[in-house]
């Protein structure tokens, strides 16, 4: 009993231990767990990683990639910090297995854009801090369709020009926003996030362009380019209308055709009924002993002829006159 009672008690500090062996050079390993690697000049992602870290610190490196099978072993991750490298691409596997990452910092780095999987598997994410990548101009609208728990949210100081209103509104748990310090351009392709940020305001979001719009708040136009965006019809507008009335003319002619064709069969189908009733009423007639004659007129039969001839004289008629 003693044997496994010792056993059980040294299990977590030979664990720990364990975990420990494998800090790399450059690095502090501490007892919660806890990498530190900020500042150290590094280029490339730091090698032995212990298996057990909770927090990755890289903060203030040269490192220009996150390799996707080095970092998806550590599974219990739940904070990293990359800003201030190098890192100029993201991809879909780069996140893959840290499903307990909760804190993820991205700024000061290299990164053009976003795509639509990116931060996909990282479903536990509460707080992405993105600023100050100059070269990041596209944010996919699905980028953060799968982070429903993040809270904090911040791509200040980066080159976005446009953000689709619907990554903003996929946030249900979206509590802090930093959107300051982009080059906005208030236009028809921004309409929905300037009526968005109408609702969800923050501060100092300026339009940088057209010039008729530079300095004045992405809160403040959202209702004039919608009257300004809906005055006119654009080219898919047109071809929608030329669409829909070649489906109604197109209907309208098949229509008429249809009832014409009925039209002739009915007028077939009445002249038709109508000669057999005639046909009928003969059939009947002469099964009945032939037409009647009686008050028609008909003077050739015998019985109704009348002679109509003078009596003939049998004597002359003496014409002599009496003195």
């Amino acid at each position: 009993i003693s044997l496994s009672l010792s056993l059980s008690l040294s299990f977590p500090f030979f664990s720990f231990f364990l975990s420990l062996a494998g800090c790399p050079a450059r690095c502090v390993c501490d007892e919660q767990l806890v990498v530190q690697c900020a500042g150290q000049r590094l280029a490339e992602f730091p090698a032995e990683l212990p298996l057990a870290t909770r927090q990755l610190i890289l903060s203030d490196n040269g490192i220009g990639e996150l390799p996707a099978l080095q970092l998806n072993y550590l599974a219990d991750l739940v904070y990293l910090d990359c800003s201030n490298n190098s890192l100029s691409e993201l991809s879909e596997s780069t996140f893959g297995n840290l499903r307990k990452l909760a804190y993820l910092d991205l700024s000061f780095n290299a990164l053009a854009r976003i795509d639509a999987r990116t931060f996909g598997p990282l479903a536990s994410l509460v707080m992405l801090r993105m600023t100050d990548n100059p070269g990041l101009s596209e944010i996919d609208a699905r980028a953060f369709a799968e982070n429903a728990a993040l809270q904090v949210l911040d791509v200040s100081r980066n080159n976005l020009t446009v953000l689709n209103a619907s990554a903003l509104m996929a946030l249900p748990a979206l509590r802090a926003l930093g959107l300051s310090g982009n080059p906005w351009s208030c236009d028809c392709q921004t309409e929905d996030l300037c009526l968005w940020m109408h609702v969800e305001d923050e501060g100092q979001t300026v339009c940088q362009a057209p010039a008729e719009m530079r300095g004045r708040r992405l809160s403040e136009v959202g209702m004039q380019l919608r009257s300004e965006c809906h005055q006119g019809l654009g080219y898919w507008d047109y071809l929608f209308f030329i669409a829909i009335g070649f489906v109604i003319f197109s209907a309208g002619t098949v229509s008429a055709w249809v009832m014409g064709v009925l039209m002739v069969l009915y007028e077939r189908y009445s002249k038709r009924k109508s000669e057999e009733l005639d046909s009928d009423d003969e059939e009947s007639g002469a099964a009945r002993g032939g037409p009647s004659n009686h008050g028609n007129g008909d003077l050739t039969k015998p019985s109704m002829q009348t002679d109509l001839s003078m009596p003939e004289c049998t004597a002359p008629i003496s014409l002599t006159h009496t003195m």
